[in-house]
């Protein structure tokens, strides 16, 4: 395929950690829906929530930690 050649590391990267934050926002916003759900059988408590949501703000804290470090990269080689 033709994008192939046009996607370096960089920007495969970013590809990658926008997919983990996407997966686990929509796990986190289906585990919230489930809150108000009380026919289903899996209930989460306080502390699986806690970690559900440090998760997911590790995962978006990583991405735009690493675009900053690809954005100081680029600026550098200027």
């Amino acid at each position: 395929p033709s994008w192939m050649g046009t996607v370096d590391f960089s920007g495969l990267k970013m590809k990658l950690i926008a997919s983990m934050v996407a997966i686990s926002g929509i796990h986190l916003l289906k585990r919230f829906m489930e809150i108000s759900d009380l026919d289903t059988a899996t209930t989460f408590g306080v502390t699986e929530m806690f970690w559900l949501v440090t998760i997911h703000l590790t995962f978006v804290v990583s991405g735009v930690l690493m675009a900053l470090m690809d954005w100081l990269q680029a600026r550098s080689y200027k």
